[in-house]
């Protein structure tokens, strides 16, 4: 799977917000000052060559659908972190960040927690 610019990583997260949608309707979907038609246009056909979104006709209106779901990339990305700049240690990484964010034991017994529950499931 391909790496996605912080552009077309915006983007790709309004569509997976709205399952669906055309340059109109992400464009409503961002932040002040709102790039150009033509700019969030363009970033949706890249997207379509990368093979993350295809489109579907409505009239004159291109309907865009994510076909690489949101789990999937954010997988990939948090692989392609742990083994870039933790050598795969995943270890590694919850330390640094552990440390990074100063988060003391019981947060990181609170979070073990959750995952266990969301195992559990």
């Amino acid at each position: 799977m391909k790496q996605l610019t912080k552009a077309e990583e915006d983007i790709m997260k309004i569509l997976w917000d709205l399952n669906e949608g055309s340059v109109v309707s992400i464009l409503e979907q961002l932040p002040e000052p709102k790039p150009a038609y033509n700019t969030v246009s363009t970033i949706v056909r890249i997207l379509e060559d990368k093979g993350f979104v295809k489109y579907r006709k409505e009239g004159r209106i291109h309907i865009y659908i994510p076909i690489v779901q949101k789990t999937d990339y954010s997988n990939q990305s948090i692989n392609k972190l742990v083994d870039g700049y933790f050598q795969g240690s995943f270890k590694s990484m919850v330390s640094f960040f552990m440390k990074k964010n100063d988060i003391s034991i019981s947060e990181m017994e609170q979070a073990l927690k959750e995952i266990n529950k969301d195992t559990e499931k």
